[in-house]
């Protein structure tokens, strides 16, 4: 079982910026990949940008740039993945969620709310 904790949600203006945070716990946190999905409303889960077990890391297009992933392994049972975003436009609004996924294993944290609007 991993329990992901997100943080650091909340209202920005455009070209503004925010870091959000996930906190990881659980066991064989070392085996994860882990990221970052946002949605809007009525629209599907998307992927904004993913760090895996070793290091790779991707993002979406849309994102390229102005978002940066990184991970904080700081031991086999608590990780702490950021999503740093700058250069923040409205077309980012929605919630954003944490993700870990180990083959079958997959979890999700509750959510936070990121807004930019002037």
């Amino acid at each position: 079982q991993v329990q992901l904790v997100e943080s650091g949600g909340g209202l920005v203006q455009p070209g503004g910026s925010l870091r959000l945070s996930c906190a990881a716990s659980g066991r064989y946190l070392i085996f994860y990949d882990m990221g970052w999905y946002r949605q809007l409303p009525g629209k599907e889960r998307e992927l904004v940008a993913v760090v895996t077990s070793g290091g790779n890391i991707n993002y979406a297009d849309s994102v390229k740039g102005r978002f940066t992933i990184s991970r904080d392994k700081a031991d086999n049972a608590k990780n702490t993945v950021y999503l740093q975003s700058n250069s923040l436009k409205p077309d980012d609004t929605a919630v954003y969620y944490c993700n870990a996924n180990w083959r079958s294993a997959v979890y999700w944290g509750q959510g936070t709310q990121v807004t930019v609007s002037s």
